[in-house]
């Protein structure tokens, strides 16, 4: 094997797009004494659902805490099933785990990696109470194909949004056209808040259910409390968590969601110099973006054919300098799911967890860093 030249530049995976308004934004929070979930938070929840056309945002500390939260507002529990896409990072389905229910992993589309409504459908049973499709690395899911299924057969959907905030499906936003819809604010998304997830919902009730959960099942919260005229006694009427955000985080998310339209037209911007200058390379298929959706390219994924060593490749590109993931990982390859569903026929979302891979894109990307990327990448091919 040939050896790489060693780096002239150093370019990672991604950057959360941090300024000087972000570093100052939790000043008044913290000056306030009031630094847990609080009036920041709850004027976070209101931009974010305005933003995406919802009713509701209730803000938790992570997509994770966020999914998990979704599923037990509609008492997801041990016995039911939910059907979730294996080519996803491994926290969908953990959410799935954590309210007690099975996981049944389903099979993705090979050109937009979202899970295929077809195969879907295929897995459905007398036991499945939810669906969970996942807007893969940006690209909202063909979310009406599935309410669609889900309506037949009269069961819900929780759609994992995690990087697809500011994403748009047949002209909606993406967070208004599903029961539930879940984002993630974590530091490799569009806009961040450090760590932080959020539901989007047009369901008063669910809402309101998720709100109470997610602070203990609090009868009253603390913000009502501290407003109150006279002393609360809060009761506590069922099981619930602590996935509650803090207004420091919700102060940043404030500056962030302000600043999203712009951070998207750089990224897609960024993504679309890559298509261009990458579309002559015979090795490498660049993303596909069907008709019906826009993309928020939270990471830019190339897929190699069966001639290139995707982890040998990773390896050159490393010694360069430029980092670069694996795709998107097969989750019931994994010992913790291999040891509760046993094996799974997937064989598309096998394919794809061997041969995409994760370049650098972020918003404060410099022209040189993707120029360097770009000449990595045809150098090491055109070796391969």
């Amino acid at each position: 094997m040939a050896i790489a030249p060693l780096k002239k530049m150093s370019v990672p995976i991604t950057k959360p797009a941090l300024t000087e308004e972000e570093a100052h934004a939790p000043y008044d929070s913290i000056k306030s004494g009031w630094v847990t979930q609080g009036p920041k938070v709850a004027e976070f929840e209101k931009a974010v659902a305005a933003y995406v056309g919802a009713k509701h945002g209730v803000a938790t500390t992570s997509c994770t805490t966020g999914l998990h939260l979704a599923l037990a507002t509609i008492g997801i529990g041990p016995g039911d099933e939910v059907i979730v896409p294996s080519f996803t990072f491994i926290a969908s389905a953990n959410a799935i785990l954590y309210t007690g229910a099975t996981v049944v992993f389903c099979e993705v589309d090979p050109r937009t990696f979202n899970a295929d409504p077809a195969d879907i459908e295929r897995r459905i049973t007398k036991k499945t109470k939810a669906l969970m499709p996942v807007d893969q690395i940006g690209l909202g899911c063909d979310i009406d194909a599935i309410n669609d299924i889900a309506k037949r057969h009269g069961i819900d959907v929780v759609e994992d949004a995690a990087p697809t905030i500011g994403g748009t499906y047949k002209g909606r936003r993406v967070g208004s056209n599903a029961h539930q819809t879940v984002f993630s604010f974590h530091p490799r998304k569009v806009i961040t808040t450090g760590e932080g997830g959020m539901i989007t919902t047009d369901d008063d009730a669910l809402a309101d259910k998720a709100r109470r959960l997610r602070a203990h099942a609090m009868s009253v919260s603390d913000l009502d409390r501290h407003k109150a005229d006279r002393p609360i006694l809060e009761e506590y009427h069922e099981l619930g968590f602590n996935y509650r955000m803090t207004d420091i985080q919700a102060s940043i998310g404030l500056v962030q969601i302000r600043r999203l339209d712009e951070l998207l037209r750089i990224r897609v911007a960024k993504a679309d110099r890559y298509t261009r200058e990458l579309a002559d390379l015979k090795k490498v298929r660049t993303p596909y973006t069907p008709p019906y959706a826009t993309h928020t390219y939270q990471s830019y994924c190339l897929d190699f054919d069966r001639s290139v060593d995707r982890d040998d490749l990773m390896a050159r590109l490393l010694r360069r300098g430029v980092a670069t993931r694996r795709g998107v990982m097969a989750s019931h390859l994994e010992k913790v799911y291999r040891d509760r569903v046993g094996k799974v026929s997937l064989p598309i979302t096998e394919e794809k967890a061997r041969s995409t891979m994760l370049i650098p894109l972020f918003a404060t990307m410099t022209d040189d860093e993707q120029s360097y990327v770009i000449e990595s990448l045809r150098e090491e091919l055109g070796a391969a």
